[in-house]
């Protein structure tokens, strides 16, 4: 039964996360405060590695997320079900684009999209820092990070390199007090 659901939701996720990997964000928190297969602190831990492995950051969470939920088959079931609506899309998007592209229907869903998909992110992130700030240390990364990042558009492994750093930085000025 572990496994249907598992297919069910990621072929969910699959099929409504438009915008990229971070578009599935929602979903998967959706799906962790529903069937509590994981933690809202281990969901930000599982972007954290999707993001920094190759692949598509929405699959690699799908695989973790999977896995995490019901071992090997779990991570199968989970990947295949998210891929699954992208590939039936890319599929008939390729056959329809050119006779579709310039209709007035097609731009403003499109159109629609988007500020959805930001406003989805936005919620979700939001739930993400809340327990990942926990004493005035993080408060202060994640403030600089997020100056950094409107200010410099750096790729983001940079900034998870740079967090890695300060940990270590942190960590090791605290062995060195104590």
């Amino acid at each position: 039964m572990i496994y249907l659901l598992l297919a069910y939701e990621f072929f969910k996720t699959g099929l409504f996360s438009f915008g990229g990997g971070y578009a599935t964000i929602p979903f998967l928190y959706n799906i962790s405060q529903i069937y509590g297969w994981y933690t809202i602190d281990e969901l930000t831990k599982m972007f954290a590695v999707a993001s920094i492995t190759p692949g598509p950051v929405g699959i690699n969470t799908a695989t973790y997320a999977g896995f995490k939920t019901a071992g090997i088959l779990g991570a199968l079931f989970a990947t295949v079900s998210e891929i699954i609506p992208s590939l039936i899309c890319v599929i008939i998007v390729s056959k329809l684009l050119k006779k579709f592209s310039d209709n007035f229907y097609v731009k403003a869903i499109i159109k629609t999209l988007k500020p959805i998909s930001c406003g989805l992110l936005i919620f979700v992130a939001i739930g993400l820092i809340k327990p990942s700030v926990t004493d005035i240390k993080a408060m202060i990364l994640l403030t600089v990070l997020l100056i950094m990042s409107y200010k410099s558009k750096l790729d983001p492994i940079f900034y998870f390199g740079f967090s890695a750093l300060a940990g270590l930085v942190i960590a090791c000025l605290k062995s060195f007090i104590i």
